[in-house]
This record gives structure tokens, sequence and C-alpha cells, in this order.
């Protein structure tokens, strides 16, 4: 009786015959010989019937079979040192389970436009099928991180009844009578499990209602935001470096097949190595100043100032101490400067930009009023929050991660919407 296998595990049934369920994803004939390509969700193999070998129909059901076809397989395993998976199958049996016709999806180049309204085939593609494999195993390094260290899991809300990061880039939906939004940040129901736990992380979808447009915006993406009880700005640099360095290891070692696939320089991942540069924000300004591409004073860094930065170094680089005004209303000002925050972004190399803000978070009940008036937020819906100054307050921080900004880095691709498997964007509502 043949054993059910799959194409990544295929090395372990060397010499025996086992079963395949999969897909076609292309079939060449040569006289008496059909070469099948087929993919089976964990990988792609040369599968090779012979007439003689096989049922006549059935071999002639596989060769006018069209592409994306489904196929149960049944042949012995065979060394082939040509094969990327060092094997191919040599077929004894073979069912059409359903023939396709007319796929859509051919060989030619297909615009960007008509492969988004076919994303739920486009899944398919072996380039699609290496990005989200990264993005798994960046998920899956993500949580093994926090889980080994002591971080206890505590899920966010996703609807919430105040702004986090801003008022303007707020979802709005009616709940039960009340106004709700969907989460722009999951960190300030961390910070009261910071206070609990000690030390807590969530990883799930948020929303940022940003009407733009570029490479590098996504309206729906996954982030990861630890948050932890006694720590200082320092503490959370030297978290988010570590942090960093391991995932991109772990990827690494874990999925390299797949960076291949995307032709990605792996020499530029094995640099992502400790310590990453440490500059101030004003530090930066004259550094991009002197690269011709100035800020304007006291403003945020736009994605031409991060290209330029992150250019001049080999690894991600760590800015700290922005202006207070520009960033959010609970992060803490600097005791030595109240026009610079404790805060800190951490930029990818390679003109890759922001993938990681966090910072310290203001501790002290009287300042966090008044900067929930400065920035005009609705007081009554931080009661619980300013609870946590009240009852045992802490120097505390943490910071947020994008999953999909740190998938497009590490897999070195142009637009951040490859990396999720059906992307939100201003124009795209569907599939």
């Amino acid at each position: 009786m043949s054993s059910l296998a799959c194409i990544s595990e295929i090395a372990r049934y060397e010499g025996q015959t086992v079963k395949l369920h999969g897909w076609l994803d292309n079939s060449t004939p040569r006289g008496k010989l059909l070469f099948v390509q087929l993919r089976d969700g964990t990988g792609r193999m040369q599968c090779v019937l012979r007439q003689g070998q096989v049922d006549d129909a059935q071999f002639e059901a596989v060769k006018r079979a069209g592409q994306e076809s489904s196929l149960v397989i049944t042949g012995s395993v065979k060394a082939d040192p040509r094969s990327k998976v060092g094997f191919e199958l040599v077929v004894s049996e073979v069912h059409v389970l359903q023939d396709a016709h007319e796929y859509p999806i051919t060989p030619k180049e297909h615009g960007p436009a008509f492969l988004f309204d076919h994303r739920h085939l486009w899944l398919r593609s072996q380039r699609q099928f290496a990005i989200l494999r990264i993005r798994h195993l960046c998920a899956k390094a993500i949580r093994d991180y926090f889980d080994s260290r002591g971080f206890v899991l505590l899920d966010s809300p996703i609807f919430t009844p105040n702004a986090c990061e801003g008022t303007t880039t707020l979802f709005e939906t009616e709940y039960f009578g009340q106004k709700a939004y969907l989460s722009q940040s999951g960190q300030l129901y961390q910070e009261a499990g910071a206070f609990a736990f000690g030390k807590t992380y969530c990883f799930g979808p948020t929303f940022r209602a940003e009407k733009s447009a570029t490479r590098r915006h996504l309206t729906e993406f996954w982030m990861v935001e630890p948050e932890v009880a006694f720590a200082e700005l320092p503490d959370i640099m030297e978290l988010a470096e570590d942090f960093l360095c391991t995932v991109v290891a772990q990827v690494l070692a874990s999925g390299r097949q797949y960076l291949e696939i995307l032709e990605r320089d792996l020499s530029a991942l094995e640099r992502v190595q400790k310590p990453f540069p440490r500059i101030t924000y004003d530090e930066a300004c004259r550094m991009l100043a002197d690269l011709g591409v100035p800020v304007e004073p006291e403003d945020d860094f736009g994605a031409p100032h991060e290209t330029a930065l992150t250019k001049q170094f080999d690894r991600p680089i760590m800015v700290t101490h922005f202006p207070t005004a520009i960033k959010a209303f609970y992060m803490k000002e600097d005791p030595t400067n109240p026009l610079r925050a404790l805060g800190v972004d951490v930029l990818a190399p390679e003109g890759y930009g922001e993938i990681i803000g966090g910072g310290q978070r203001e501790d002290r009940e009287d300042v966090l009023v008044r900067k929930i008036h400065e920035h005009k937020l609705p007081p009554e819906a931080f009661d619980w929050f300013l609870d946590l100054r009240k009852y045992g307050s802490a120097p505390h921080g943490g910071f947020g991660l994008g999953l999909e900004r740190l998938v497009t880095w590490v897999c070195g691709i142009h637009h951040i919407r490859e990396t999720i498997p059906f992307p939100r964007t201003i124009d795209r509502l569907t599939p």
C-alpha cells in the first residue's frame, strides 16, 4: 500500500511507492513520456509518466488536462540531482479529479490590477508561494521569540472607543448606538497587561484609514506589540535589536529555499547583526542635509529621508529622540529636553525604511492628562488608561512592528501588497 506523502518531505520516501495529492502546474509531452510538474502546497516536483507503465486512458487524461487540474498520483520516488528537490516521481497510476481549462493566469505578462483582481488564484504562483511562506516563518519566529522569553500573549480588542495614533486615521463604525473604531494599535491595552503580568504582547490585525497609495502602506495590516514594565528607552532599544536579529536569523535558517526563489541577496540579511548604529533625530537631520535631502524643521521623516538614511548603513539603524510634537500623546518627554521624546524608530536598510516604532511611555498622570487635552482627544475615553497611572505606575515601554513591512524587507520585494494574502488598500476591497 502506498503512503500519502507531501513534496516538502519527499526525501524520506526515496525508493518507496507514495501517493501525492496536488495540482498540475504544467506538463511537457516527449514521445511516449509525459513530464508533469506537480505542486501540492508544500513544493513542486516533476512526475514522469511513461506509456505502457501507466494506463493509456490515464495517460491521455493527464495529457489533455489543463493547468491547475487536481490530480492524485502514485509512483516510486527516485533520486535525481537535476531536480530542485533532489527527486522525481516515476508514475504508476494517476487520476484527474477535476479537469481545469482556460486558467486565467497564463505564463504571459499580466498587470498588477489583473493579478490582484485574481489574487485568489495568484496565490498559487511560485513567487507568491515563496513570499507567503516567508510571512509564515516570520510570524512563527516572532511568536517563538516572545513565548520563549516569558512574555504573555494578551489579545487587544479590535473594537475600541478611542484613538491611539491619531483621530484622522480611524475607521469609524456604529456599535449598538455608540461610536466605535477599528483598532489602530493594541498598545494601550498592552500597557494594562504589562502592569498585570510584567511582559505581554499582542499580535493581530490593525487598521489605519490613511489615504496613502504608496508602496509601504496598507489599510489593514498585522502588528506585533510587546510591552514591558519597569523598562526605559535603553531597555526597549536592546529588546528591539535582539528581537530583530533573532527573527531574521531564524527565517534565514528555515526559509533559505524560499528566499532563493525570490532571488534575495542573502548576504544583506546575514549582516543583520548587533550592534545597530544609533543616531538621534537631530544627528539624522544633519546627515540628511549633507546628503541633499533636508527635513523641514521639527518635521517627521518621509520615505525619501528614510531611504537616504538607510542607504548609508549595511544593517538596520535606530533613530531616537524625535520631536515630541510629532509623536503620540503617550510618548514620554525627554526630561533633559521636553521638545524631544524618548522614542525610537528602527529603519531597515536598502531603502526599506521604518519597520519598528516605539519607546518609553509617559508614566505620570498629570502629564498624560495634559497631553490628552493637547491632542484634542476625548478625556472620558481614557479614564481606564489613566487608572494605570494612579495604581502602581512605573516606567514602562514597548514597540510595534508591522509584519508586512518586515516581510517586504526580508523578501527584498518592491511593494507591501504582495506580503499579505488579500491586501486592503485605499482602492481595493476585493477579493
